[in-house]
């Protein structure tokens, strides 16, 4: 199981055509990212609590805006080299996308 992140221009398409839009990726934490969200309630207020690690899940720039702000808080918290990595990265793409408009950050579980 890993999660892997892209942050696009605009809303990506499921097939092929979403690397039209594809502005940025990160690949290298996905088992270490799953990890560290597996610890979030999924009945929880937080925003990366809709993560999904087995689907995908979009984050407009309102909603990444928000979520950036859970992830750092998590990584400050974070004991785990690796996990720290994973939200540190995570932070900084929910970070990007906050601040791109019409930017969407997909979240793709396996």
């Amino acid at each position: 199981m890993g999660i892997e992140l892209e942050l696009h221009s605009g809303r990506p398409a499921r097939k092929g055509a979403s690397r039209t839009t594809l502005l940025r990726g990160s690949y290298q934490h996905g088992e270490a990212l799953a990890r560290a969200l597996s610890r979030l309630d999924r009945h929880g207020s937080g925003k990366l609590a809709w993560v999904d690690p087995y689907g995908d899940t979009l984050f407009n720039e309102q909603e990444a805006q928000v979520a950036g702000e859970e992830a750092a808080t998590l990584a400050k918290g974070c004991d785990d080299e690796q996990q720290r990595a994973a939200l540190v990265d995570l932070a900084e793409l929910l970070e990007a996308c906050a601040a791109t408009p019409g930017s969407y950050l997909w979240v793709m579980g396996d």
